[in-house]
């Protein structure tokens, strides 16, 4: 893997899904497909998963080979009323998005080929590498900038 390639994909993540929030509108924001997320629930979901991925690299990184690495119910995160995922505005949660995408990325940048190779223990998925990290959560935004521009153009 091409450290510097990997980098550069990992910041295009970050501003494909950010391309697309700035089409969110008061009158679109709660639009989705049937079954599927608003604009709204996707950008408190993402936030929140940037949370949970600045963490777990991290713990990568700095923690004893194997450390684990705790996983989270995002549908019930997702439902949780408390979390405001149906009615809260999403601008903290942009913002959140955002600075862990940035800090994380001052991280991306200092990787070497020997980090990659480090790895904890998913609670769900099992052996979790820095590698297997990059992957997930380079992908992780552009799916959701799939479903966001899908829920903006629905209704």
């Amino acid at each position: 893997m091409n450290l510097d390639t990997a980098a550069r994909d990992y910041e295009a993540s970050t501003n494909a899904l950010l391309q697309h929030v700035e089409r969110v509108t008061e009158a679109n924001i709660d639009n989705h497909v049937h079954g599927g997320w608003s604009a709204r629930q996707i950008v408190h979901h993402v936030a929140d998963s940037e949370a949970q991925s600045y963490a777990r690299l991290r713990r990568l990184l700095a923690e004893p080979i194997g450390t684990v690495i705790q996983g989270y119910d995002e549908a019930a995160w997702a439902q949780c009323e408390r979390l405001g995922y149906h009615d809260l505005a999403i601008e903290n949660s942009l913002k959140v998005f955002i600075a862990v995408r940035a800090a994380s990325l001052d991280i991306v940048k200092r990787l070497t080929p020997e980090d990659l190779e480090r790895y904890g223990e998913h609670s769900e998925s099992g052996r979790y590498s820095v590698a297997t990290w990059l992957d997930t959560y380079t992908r992780h935004p552009r799916e959701h900038a799939a479903q966001l521009v899908e829920a903006l153009d629905s209704n």
